[in-house]
């Protein structure tokens, strides 16, 4: 029987068998005095030894193995609910599935899986679709032997004849630059440690254009480019980011003319293009300024920019090459709006298609023949439409997606000029009957008086009569808008009659530009108001219970989790944070961590006294409190680049400190894996199944 032993200062039995101890109480971390500084004063921080960049710390192993063996004592009497969850879901999976096929430069390429594999086959095919297909990365024999395993970005040379791709098999993204002859599938001796899953090659076919990480702050700091056949140290330097607050990616034009390599803030951008065939000097298409926000495209003979200079939802203007070289200004092609947010959009010979949002829906707008562009229709009060893979602009087809909380997501190409639409694949999820289910889209009034929308999904024969119990879930930072979609992982609970919602609060950009301006920095108290507004909206209404109501959120959706259970526990009976960003201030003031200093502008500066005191006011472990709370899965990644590991531990450990009531607080910390949780297409839906039966079990739902 394993046994672990606390070092100096331990608040645990020393030598005290884990498995003994964690079915009689939870395991209670050391504390240990410690003082945060800072420019607007210090802070006692007692679980900050818990922090480890080595992740070696003997003791905090400990700490986080007896975590793990406590979940697993707590959990034992649900494995047989959580075989069956995730046995379900995994039986609405096709898992003989493949993509839909896309041509690029003379080749069809697509994905494959095959029954029982966690990682695809990715091939092509020469000519014709239906031509002998070649293996380009067989994923599964690439992922023996590596507890973690991703594949995350690949580019063909403009030749056709190599490949170069980014794999990580740590789960910390920082990745491996490798490349392999596509004719012998001989893997070259050239390698290119922590880059960023970002490659494009010149037009020499032998250059390759990476982003090279800070080994600190894992940054993306630098472009080099590698020529193949020579070392990584000698790589050349192309160019690199001072600010960091900027994020980088490099990319090629639509039309493949022009290699661009662009930069972001939360605030600005800039982009720099250079002539893909001879990728030399790089030319800055409009320079930073402080919110000023841009991205360009090129195709026959012009730039087009999606940009919000005096225009808060955007714009996109153009210009012609020879205008652009005499200097002249851009005109614009699309106008902006009050009403509707252009995200995004892609050219094509001819026209333009516009990914936008209004309504709180994502659409797509097309040209007509009266040479105006209107949105494609869609039958469903809430769903999502986005741009697929369009490889080639030389064509009148586009393709999209669609889909809802009921209807799978459908992939359809449609004719810009004649409006003629064909389906392409519509995902299959067996099992599963669209009609069985109703969405809806209702609008939650917040305190402020705001309307929020909320998408909801429940199976046909749930009354609305406040006895249902209710799952909702958020997201609410970065501008990062959530749409809706079906989930194999999400039918058994709406089969058990969940009703599952969607809070889409301020934070995110579903109704515009402003709804992330009032849901960060100053504001991002809305996020969390708006989600208990929406969840006291929702029982008031009758779609769910009071008492029987769960809440979830990852990564900054995690920070929104531990915010609301300070805020308002008891309006939840359950709450489940993953990966959660908790420790606001702390990790704010220290840029040595990865991420810190590219989201000042998102969350503040604690430098500033404004921002620390509001940050601090928010922040939920610096407000964790003597009272009552409700159940608790919290989970994290021990190599999580993104929210570091230690900051849901501290977290966990000062709520099993201070809270005063006996519901249960389970802490998962996956040892082998980062943000995202383990490799593989299941192994999510068997995390999943875990906190699923606890969050089941808390509400009282039958399995």
């Amino acid at each position: 029987m394993t046994k672990w032993i606390m070092l100096a200062g331990a608040a645990l039995v020393v030598a005290t068998s884990v498995s003994a101890q964690t079915t009689q109480q939870p395991p209670r971390a050391a504390k240990k005095p410690f003082m945060v500084k800072s420019p607007n004063g210090a802070r006692e921080d007692d679980y900050y030894w818990l922090r480890d960049d080595t992740r070696k710390n003997p003791e905090m192993l400990a700490y986080l193995n007896a975590e793990n063996a406590y979940a697993d004592a707590q959990l034992s009497s649900l494995k047989p609910l959580q075989t069956k969850l995730y046995d379900e879901t995994i039986g609405h999976i096709k898992q003989d599935d493949s993509s839909v096929p896309y041509r690029k430069n003379g080749y069809w390429y697509e994905t494959t899986f095959a029954t029982g594999a966690q990682y695809p086959v990715i091939q092509r095919r020469k000519g014709e679709k239906t031509a002998a297909a070649a293996v380009m990365f067989d994923q599964p024999v690439m992922a023996k032997g590596h507890a973690f395993f991703a594949l995350s970005d690949w580019a063909v040379s403009p030749d056709n004849k190599l490949v170069a791709w980014a794999e990580d098999t740590v789960g910390r993204r920082q990745y491996v630059l490798k490349v392999k002859d596509l004719a012998t599938g001989a893997v070259l001796a050239d390698t290119v440690t922590n880059v960023e899953p970002n490659l494009i090659w010149s037009g020499d076919n032998k250059t390759v254009f990476y982003i090279e990480k800070d080994p600190v702050t894992l940054r993306g700091a630098r472009v080099k480019a590698h020529v193949l056949g020579t070392p990584a140290s000698a790589d050349r330097l192309v160019y690199e980011e001072k600010d960091d607050t900027f994020y980088m990616g490099i990319g090629r034009t639509a039309d493949d003319r022009f290699v661009c390599i662009g930069v972001q803030s939360t605030v600005s951008a800039e982009q720099r293009c250079a002539p893909a065939a001879a990728p030399a000097n790089f030319t800055v298409i409009a320079p930073r300024v402080r919110d000023v926000l841009y991205s360009t495209e090129h195709n026959q003979g012009r730039w087009l920019m999606r940009t919000n200079k005096g225009a808060p939802n955007y714009k996109i203007t153009t210009i012609a090459d020879a205008d652009m070289a005499k200097g002249a200004a851009w005109r614009d092609l699309v106008p902006t709006s009050e009403s509707v947010f252009i995200e995004s959009f892609k050219p094509f010979d001819g026209f333009v298609a516009i990914e936008q949002r209004e309504g709180g829906n994502k659409m797509l707008r097309l040209p007509t023949d009266a040479g105006k562009s209107v949105p494609v229709k869609a039958d469903e009060p809430a769903f999502a439409m986005g741009i697929d893979v369009n490889e080639e602009p030389g064509t009148p087809w586009v393709r999209y997606t669609y889909g809802s909380l009921v209807t799978p997501t459908t992939t359809y190409e449609v004719n810009a000029q004649t409006g003629e639409r064909r389906v392409l694949k519509v995902r299959p999820v067996p099992g599963y009957d669209p009609a069985k289910y109703v969405t809806e889209r209702v609008w939650a009034p917040a305190r402020d008086g705001t309307k929020v929308p909320v998408s909801i999904v429940y199976a046909k024969g749930v009354k609305r009569d406040g006895t249902a119990p209710m799952l909702q879930y958020a997201y609410g930072s970065y501008g990062n808008s959530t749409d809706p979609a079906v989930d194999p992982g999400r039918i058994e609970l709406l089969d058990r009659g969940m009703v599952y919602a969607i809070a889409h609060i301020r934070g995110g950009q579903e109704m515009g530009r402003r709804w992330y301006d009032d849901g960060h920095l100053l504001n991002k108290k809305n996020s969390f108001t708006d989600f208990i507004d929406v969840t006291r909206y929702l029982v008031a209404q009758k779609y769910a219970a009071k008492g029987r109501v769960a809440a979830l959120g990852g990564s900054a959706g995690g920070l929104l989790m531990g915010g609301v259970a300070n805020m308002a526990p008891a309006d939840y009976k359950v709450i489940v944070a993953q990966v959660p960003f908790v420790d606001v201030v702390t990790t704010m003031l220290d840029a040595s961590i990865p991420l810190t200093t590219g989201e000042y502008d998102e969350w503040g500066n604690p430098a500033n006294k404004q921002y620390y005191d509001y940050m601090l006011s928010y922040s939920p472990y610096d407000q964790v409190a003597a009272k009552a709370y409700p159940a608790l899965f919290v989970g994290t990644g021990l190599w999580d680049s993104q929210v570091q590991y230690y900051e849901p531990a501290k977290w966990v450990a000062r709520l099993r400190e201070k809270k005063t009531d006996a519901n249960p607080l389970l802490f998962r910390v996956n040892m082998e894996a980062g943000h995202g949780g383990k490799s593989g297409r299941f192994e999510r839906y068997r995390q999943n199944a875990e906190w699923q039966a606890f969050m089941l079990k808390e509400l009282g739902v039958a399995g």
